[in-house]
């Protein structure tokens, strides 16, 4: 069954692990990866890579890319979204962001000391979903 609009948003602003799908190259399959994302109902969805990786290069190329997040239990429920991609500097703030969202404060310092001192710089690409399919298929 699909989701209301309120179902969607709200799920996808759940800390999932997103899969990320990018057109990379024509007469292939698009690159997909998974990646850590922010979202807020309402507005956009945005992630952080790095600048020169080959998932920004693919999507400062295309100029849009695809994010599906699922989940197993309790029920089998899955959101995907697609839209145009913007790119803008990262900062520390954002990193910092990033790493509460998905790890204990106790180790999210570690890792945004890691990434700043192992993963070079980062950009932050931002969508606004414009194409949504979403569903719940129950419990199975």
């Amino acid at each position: 069954m699909a989701l209301s609009i309120e179902e969607r948003e709200q799920f996808l602003a759940e800390p999932h692990v997103g899969a990320l799908s990018v057109v990379e190259h024509p007469g292939r399959a698009p690159l997909t990866v998974p990646i850590w994302y922010h979202y807020t109902p309402g507005g956009e969805l945005w992630v952080r890579t790095g600048a020169d990786s080959r998932k920004a290069r693919a999507i400062r190329s295309a100029g849009r890319f695809s994010l599906m997040v699922q989940r197993t239990e309790p029920t089998v429920r899955y959101v995907s979204v697609e839209g145009p991609a913007t790119t803008a500097p990262d900062s520390p703030g954002l990193s910092w962001q990033m790493a509460a969202r998905y790890l204990p404060e106790d180790k999210a310092a570690g890792f945004v000391e890691y990434e700043r001192t192992h993963l070079g710089e980062h950009i932050v690409i931002s969508m606004r979903p414009e194409h949504w399919v979403s569903s719940d298929l129950g419990a199975f």
